[in-house]
């Protein structure tokens, strides 16, 4: 293994230490803890929005904490979800008597866990609300879940619910634009090498030089399926032709597309792939509102890519469009 890191035990710490060294103005962390808050034009009348997960995924999520996004991050261990405690004083750290809304990957550790701060913050009164994204169209249930898995499409939900937010939306607006996103985002994914967690040592599956696979998630697990490695063309359409099978896009539709790198994967490889996003969609009549294209929900150095398609209406495309400027997202 070749890790530029000190000591696995300390990647976490590290990397959070780092991280507010770099962006102060943005970002500042809870003493003790490993929550990041945002500290840059902070409002303090307004829903705040929470989420995290496992490390391994940056820039998500303490990435996309600022304005118009989250107002706290919580990184657990590498591929391990954060415990009740440390999302618990996320809530405290940023709640200012509008509430507080969660936003959940669907993996079963998190989903527990941000459930049970949830149930901590409602016996202090502090009213919370949550959603959960399941956006991966790869599969229907997997080790780690119950029902399908969250990937990339939670940025998405960052984006527009933060917005909302910001707008100063209560609490139950916001979760319902956050919940219309949810209803309206899928994904999916491939490698063409896997990663290796520090704490192993080792890849998380092997793959011959002529195999990819198809379906992956974000803590290094396979996927559906192995082939033979093929075009990027033919790669994207594998994708596409299961995300549109989904038949909520259709002829006519306004989308937002993620091309979103697995955090191995050359910005090059990552357009021409985008290329051919963008070639099928125009074939089919799906209007493309906006695209994002690099590395957003990672696997640590896995190679490999996702693609995400957001439907819009009106709403959706406003809130999308809206301001933000956090660390790894700068819109204006």
């Amino acid at each position: 293994m070749k890790k530029l890191i000190n000591n696995v035990d300390n990647v976490v710490d590290e990397m959070l230490n780092g991280m507010i060294a770099a962006h102060p103005d943005y970002v500042q962390r809870v003493p003790g803890t490993e929550v990041v808050v945002r500290t840059g034009n902070k409002k303090t009348d307004k829903v705040v929005l929470i989420s995290g997960g496992g490390s391994g995924h940056e820039p998500a999520h303490g990435g996309f904490v600022g304005l118009g996004m989250l107002d706290a991050a919580v990184a657990g261990a590498v591929f391990t979800s954060p415990t009740p405690d440390q999302v618990y004083e996320a809530i405290q750290a940023t709640e200012c008597g509008k509430g507080a809304l969660l936003i959940i990957k669907n993996y079963t550790g998190d989903v527990m866990n941000f459930e049970m701060a949830a149930d901590m913050a409602g016996d202090e009164d502090i009213e919370v609300a949550q959603v959960i994204v399941a956006d991966d169209v790869a599969v229907e249930n997997s080790t780690w879940t119950t029902g399908r898995r969250g990937i990339a499409g939670t940025i998405f939900v960052h984006k527009i619910a933060g917005a909302a937010a910001e707008a100063g939306k209560d609490l139950a607006e916001v979760k319902a634009v956050a919940e219309k996103v949810i209803a309206n985002v899928r994904s999916m994914g491939m490698a063409i090498d896997a990663c290796t967690v520090p704490a192993v040592g080792k890849p998380s599956f092997d793959l011959a030089e002529d195999e990819v696979e198809i379906g992956i998630g974000i803590h290094g697990e396979p996927g559906t399926h192995r082939e033979q490695i093929s075009t990027a063309d033919q790669t994207v359409d594998t994708l596409l032709d299961k995300i549109l099978a989904e038949g909520i896009y259709g002829a006519g539709d306004e989308v937002a597309v993620m091309v979103n790198g697995m955090g191995g994967t050359p910005l090059s490889e990552l357009y021409i792939c985008n290329n051919r996003v963008a070639a099928v969609l125009a074939d089919k009549g799906i209007k493309i509102a906006k695209t994002i294209v690099g590395n957003y929900m990672t696997s640590l150095d896995m190679e490999g890519f996702s693609i995400t398609l957001l439907k819009l209406d009106d709403e959706l495309k406003a809130y999308l469009n809206a301001p933000a400027d956090t660390p790894a997202f700068t819109q204006f």
